[in-house]
């Protein structure tokens, strides 16, 4: 079958398209619904690697958002599934929340102190001064860096929170050693994407709200893209940037009749 015949595949971030705030997007349950219903393959993206895709489901669930686990590709799923591309089947030090944790594991990765193959550094809440003392000595030593997202700061309650790209310039600084970032905007994260759903990059397209991040990535990965202004970007901050969007629209609700 020629790729221009194929059915669409839809990659969707999640937060400033789907959610924001704790809260559903008006719109973002049928969009969903709409894919179901027209039997387009598609999977929810997100930078995010705190949470395992099961918890993740279940938050979406509780702002009214039905999204299977199988639905969620998160940035600790990708670089997972990167590291072990890479080097089968070896070890890791991991700095990270549950998500980072289950998802290295998930792919045969074993955690280890003792000259892993790779530091694997995640989102997290909980760094300790242990834990990097620990990384930077193991890196210096040789071991891989990679990290799920580059993002330096996130929101909190009372302000930004520091991010993992924050915490990975850290690292950086200490052994001169830059990691590779696997999530967005690399477009590894969007290519194994479309792998999972058996797509080609004309047949597909990035929805997101960050230009930076979502937009950047699928542009690399060939894709047609969708900037929403439900997120962080607003329509004339794109206008200096060397790359576009295919299209802008105001939010996801607007792609709802189209599909």
């Amino acid at each position: 079958m020629d790729a221009s015949t194929l059915p669409r595949r839809w990659l969707c971030d999640m937060d400033g398209v789907l959610v924001s705030e704790g809260r559903m997007i008006a719109g973002a349950d049928r969009f969903i619904a709409r894919l179901r219903e027209t039997g387009h393959p598609f999977l929810v993206l997100t930078n995010n690697s705190f949470l395992t895709p099961e918890r993740l489901s279940e938050r979406l669930s509780a702002m009214g958002l039905e999204v299977a686990p199988s639905e969620l590709w998160t940035s600790a799923m990708a670089t997972a599934r990167f590291v072990q591309s890479q080097h089968p089947d070896g070890t890791a030090f991991v700095i990270g929340e549950a998500g980072m944790h289950e998802a290295i594991r998930a792919v045969g990765y074993k955690e280890s102190d003792q000259s892993p193959e790779y530091v694997v550094l995640g989102e997290t809440q909980n760094y300790s001064f242990e834990e990097f003392a620990t990384a930077i000595g193991l890196i210096e030593r040789g071991s891989r860096f990679v990290a799920t997202n580059p993002e330096t700061t996130g929101p909190g309650v009372t302000g930004s929170l520091p991010g993992c790209g924050a915490m990975a310039k850290l690292i950086e600084s200490a052994t001169g050693v830059k990691p590779y970032f696997v999530g967005k905007p690399n477009p590894v994260m969007i290519r194994e994407a479309l792998r999972i759903l058996g797509g080609h990059s004309q047949s597909a397209v990035m929805v997101g709200d960050r230009m930076e991040t979502d937009i950047l990535a699928g542009v690399e990965a060939g894709l047609a893209t969708i900037l929403v202004l439900s997120g962080v970007t607003r329509e004339h901050e794109t206008h200096h940037l060397a790359y576009r969007p295919s299209r802008i629209v105001d939010s996801i609700a607007d792609l709802i009749d189209e599909i």
